[in-house]
């Protein structure tokens, strides 16, 4: 009887050491897959945000790339004017556009672009002209301002240069 007891409870101890080692294993492994699902969505977020910046890059290089393609534009305009004209003429024509060139970006950043875009809010728009981002006020706000100001800037003096 001795020894049926010492082998049942051994066995009972055997199982009961078993499935501590199971629930332990569980447990364990549960908390490796919540820091796991941690690690992950921490991941998951860095992708996102360099994805983003990413695609900011990609934006800006574009909107440069296109911006001096029409800053370009003045140089065409200076080569057709300076073939309009006779020989004595071709420098005052260069220098008249570098100046439309000058003032046209100078008039742009102090009130151009607030004229044209600076419409103040979707509650109480204006008729007529906007009326803020004066002399680049709020540009700090987001990244792509100072691109599409670029951009913008430079159809402001190529109009300039054409007349």
């Amino acid at each position: 009887l001795a020894q049926e007891f010492h082998i049942v409870f051994s066995s009972q101890f055997i199982i009961q050491l078993i499935l501590w080692g199971l629930a332990w294993t569980c447990l364990s492994r549960m908390a490796t897959v919540a820091t796991i699902d941690a690690k992950l969505l921490v991941e998951e977020q860095r992708l996102e945000n360099l994805i983003e910046n990413y695609n900011e890059s990609l934006d800006t290089i574009w909107m440069l790339l296109a911006s001096m393609l029409v800053f370009f534009m003045h140089a065409g305009f200076s080569l057709l004017e300076a073939g309009s004209v006779r020989f004595k003429n071709t420098q005052n024509i260069l220098a008249k556009n570098l100046v439309v060139v000058t003032l046209g970006f100078l008039c742009w950043y102090v009130f151009g672009f607030s004229f044209a875009l600076g419409a103040p809010t979707a509650s109480e728009p204006n008729k007529f002209m906007g009326h803020n981002n004066f002399v680049h006020d709020g540009f700090w706000d987001a990244k792509s301002s100072f691109r599409f100001w670029f951009f913008q800037g430079a159809f402001c003096a190529t109009g300039g240069t054409i007349v």
